[in-house]
């Protein structure tokens, strides 16, 4: 495990607003060792496979609105009516975490996550083909690049909030 880089998205969770807690997780998850529960993360380390999975997860609630966030948890984000624009909009914020982290993208884009295509999603993020980022720019969070000043706002990758309104 990267703890250093795991440690990094912990504190960087915890900094823009995100719960995270470390606990045994006795329920069956989606991802093994973490847990979204009541707008927060549920972390056993026991458990944690993928410990780059933990920045998409808090990905999945910051593009949540902030009105709606504290209810989500990990029985519910499937069923959500915006579930599909979520999912993309939570791919294009992880990898904006990972460059303004400096974190290598492949530490949360791996080959065992999204459908055994993490690698192929981090390459076309690097070379400009992204997906997801028009729905950030809608929520306020960043701006396409051909728009940002037009905005006035920074470019994707930067984000002006990790949060939703």
């Amino acid at each position: 495990m990267n703890l250093n880089a795991f440690e990094c998205c912990l504190a960087f969770i915890r900094s823009i607003g995100i719960p995270v807690a470390e606990r045994s997780i006795e329920e069956a998850t989606f991802l093994p060792g973490i847990l979204i529960c009541d707008g927060g993360i549920v972390i056993d380390r026991a458990q944690l496979k993928y410990p780059g999975d933990v920045l998409h997860e808090a990905g999945h609630i910051a593009v949540i609105p902030a009105a709606e966030r504290a209810t989500v948890c990990g029985s519910n984000i499937a069923n959500r009516p915006e579930r599909a624009a979520e999912e993309m909009m939570a791919i294009a914020w992880s990898y904006a975490a990972c460059r303004y982290l400096d974190i290598d993208p492949y530490f949360v884009f791996h080959d065992e996550g999204y459908q055994h295509g993490g690698k192929q999603i981090a390459d076309q993020f690097a070379a400009g083909q992204w997906f997801g980022v028009p729905m950030l720019q809608y929520a306020g969070m960043t701006a396409e690049p051909r728009m940002a000043e037009t905005l006035n706002r920074p470019a994707y990758p930067v984000m002006v909030q990790w949060l939703r309104p």
